[in-house]
């Protein structure tokens, strides 16, 4: 079965405005949610914006990622289908 974008959806995102890393809460069609680290939003001269790989972490990242694991934790929690 190949991907198809369409089914990809997006359920919450947080984006760390000092490093532009993203992390987001994510489901495949009707698959579990799960969350993922990056990418990382960067903007360009011309005003408009571009991605690149979260890659490792820096210090800056981890403390704002600290601060918001618990957001993001209650939000999968409350995203994810009962066992």
């Amino acid at each position: 079965m190949a991907f198809d974008p369409e089914k990809d959806k997006i359920l919450n995102k947080w984006k760390c405005e000092e490093t532009g890393l993203v992390v987001s809460i994510n489901q495949y069609d009707e698959g579990e949610p799960k969350v993922q680290i990056g990418p990382r939003m960067f903007t360009r001269k011309d005003g408009g914006e571009s991605q690149r790989r979260a890659g490792r972490l820096s210090i800056e990242d981890l403390m704002w990622f600290y601060e918001i694991i618990d957001e993001v934790k209650d939000t999968l929690s409350s995203l994810a289908k009962p066992l």
